[in-house]
């Protein structure tokens, strides 16, 4: 009999993702019937978690509207969608960049403010030099953070005749191969302070990233430097970025965080969250949420989860398949082979994987596991949820 799931959208979700659902695939507006969430904005930190809720996919890539330690104790794998929204985020940066450097917003409320002008073409060409600006070719462009989006900025610029300096101690394999060979890696994130005419920053927002540009990295800044926020609010000191402003330090900035720090000031141009704001982006986010969630569902692999390592041992063609969520702690493994071992049921295959205090352990099995061996395995300490795939 084929198994059947079941899944609620917190938020509208692209139906150009929801029709890659099978007809295994039911949706619920019970939240509390769902094997799986969909989820775009919506917060979930006041939520109850559902017992049976299996796991999250955020149709985006920041997760901070997702409790993702309860969740992980619970063993609900929790997944995000990087790089799918990576071409819209890099369009922006580039308008951001350009808007920066050349007044066209002044100019056009400019032409608004004086539409009733009847000479407004000849009066146009003695006002433009109020909003001449400086051409982004040949300037020297810092990102920090090299992941999906900073690698589409990073060969962008350097396809417009930017001088481009790359920085992340963590840059994956595959960005690596997608970078520029143009691109100048550096070590150290003061060397862009203080190269860079323009910096765009592109990382998490984690404890170790918050507030980042501060006064101290401002000061280390070129005068007249352009900042771009397209990753998150939090990664900026805005107030320091204002007090720089008004003291001739920073040209612009340049964010896509509208608060009431920033909206309206001087110097600054706020963009109402516009960066993944695309059809083509939602729709992309939406598609990969689908496919990670079915293919966690069905087979149990886990791929771009943030409080789950990713697995993958691709179907099951074994007449049985357990994940187990646990505590990344010794001896965990043989504990579970012991239990699969006296009822005599013989492992196929496995895979262990750890992230951080979490750990993800999968069996491919001969038989079938009863109601009892699970009632076993979810016994031992430290195991959080025992799932039969198959």
């Amino acid at each position: 009999m084929r198994k059947m799931f079941k899944y609620n959208c917190l938020n509208p979700i692209s139906g150009v993702g929801l029709e890659n659902f099978t007809a295994d695939y039911e949706k619920t507006e019970d939240v509390n019937a769902a094997d799986g969430i969909l989820v775009r904005s919506a917060s979930m930190h006041d939520m109850e978690l559902p017992e049976n809720l299996l796991a999250i996919a955020r149709a985006g890539a920041g997760v901070n509207n997702i409790p993702l330690d309860a969740c992980a104790e619970k063993g609900i794998v929790v997944f995000n969608t990087p790089g799918a929204n990576a071409n819209g985020v890099k369009e922006l940066v580039i308008a951001g960049m350009l808007l920066a450097s050349r007044d066209v917003v002044g100019g056009i409320e400019w032409v608004k403010e004086n539409k009733e002008d009847a000479n407004i073409a000849k009066t146009a060409e003695k006002a433009k030099k109020n909003f001449a600006g400086t051409e982004i070719q040949g300037k020297k462009l810092g990102i920090i953070g090299l992941g999906a989006i900073g690698v589409k900025v990073a060969n962008v610029a350097r396809h417009m005749g930017m001088e481009v300096y790359g920085y992340d101690p963590y840059v994956s394999v595959d960005a690596a191969w997608n970078l520029s060979r143009d691109v100048k890696h550096v070590l150290n994130v003061e060397e862009i302070f203080e190269t860079c005419d323009i910096i765009t920053i592109h990382v998490p927002l984690m404890d170790s990233t918050k507030g980042m540009i501060n006064a101290d990295a401002i000061a280390k800044m070129k005068d007249g430097v352009i900042l771009l926020n397209f990753a998150r609010d939090l990664l900026v000191d805005e107030k320091a970025v204002l007090d720089a402003i008004k003291a001739g330090k920073v040209r612009k900035y340049v964010s896509d965080f509208p608060n009431p720090t920033t909206a309206g000031q001087d110097g600054v141009i706020v963009i109402p969250h516009l960066g993944a704001s695309t059809e083509e982006s939602e729709d992309n986010c939406a598609k990969m949420a689908v496919k990670e969630l079915m293919n966690y569902l069905e087979n149990g692999n886990i791929v771009n989860s943030v409080n789950y390592p990713n697995c993958d041992m691709g179907i099951c063609n074994q007449a049985g398949r357990v994940a187990i969520f646990h505590r990344n702690i010794t001896n965990m493994i043989s504990q579970f082979t012991t239990v699969l071992g006296n009822q005599g049921i013989n492992i196929t295959d496995m895979t262990n994987k750890s992230k951080g205090e979490y750990a993800y352990t999968m069996f491919d099995l001969e038989s079938a596991v009863s109601a009892d061996i699970v009632e076993q395995l979810a016994a031992i300490e430290g195991v959080f949820r025992v799932r039969v795939v198959k």
